[in-house]
């Protein structure tokens, strides 16, 4: 009896986990001003959580393209040899554009992670995202690699 007891609030006890999991909130606030308007955004999405995610022109390969064709190696880590990837975050705002570009975790090398924010504010307008056919501000993440 005691086990099927300690069975049973177990099973509880992961749905009520599974439950707050599923609940959790998908959309995240952040002081991010939009440039357009000059006023903070109220909600941004994660890219997972829209109905509709924001494309880039051309789609992935447009974007692995416009990396590979914007990205300029930064000369002193070419010469010294230094190799990362650096993972950033922006927002597809409503009309397309770019901007509250960050970084989550750089390559340890300033340069590295310069350039790439760099690419990332030079990207043309992308296909805003929509939730429930509405376009709102939606976060991306995107790694960008510096390889010799």
């Amino acid at each position: 009896m005691n086990r099927n007891l300690q069975y049973l609030l177990l099973c509880i006890v992961m749905l009520v986990i599974a439950a707050a999991g599923g609940a959790t909130a998908q959309v995240s606030r952040v002081s991010t001003v939009n440039p357009m308007t000059g006023a903070p955004y109220d909600k941004v999405y994660d890219y997972d959580y829209v109905d509709e995610k924001p494309q880039f022109p051309g789609g992935n390969c447009g974007l692995f393209n416009f990396i590979s064709e914007t990205r300029e190696y930064p000369y002193e880590a070419y010469e010294k040899k230094i190799e990362g990837r650096v993972f950033c975050t922006f927002i597809v705002n409503t009309d397309g554009s770019v901007g509250g570009i960050s970084i989550v975790r750089g390559s340890g090398n300033e340069q590295l992670n310069r350039e790439a924010m760099r690419v990332i504010s030079m990207m043309p307008k992308w296909k805003a995202g929509k939730q429930g056919n509405k376009p709102v501000p939606v976060r991306c993440y995107l790694p960008i690699a510096f390889h010799l």
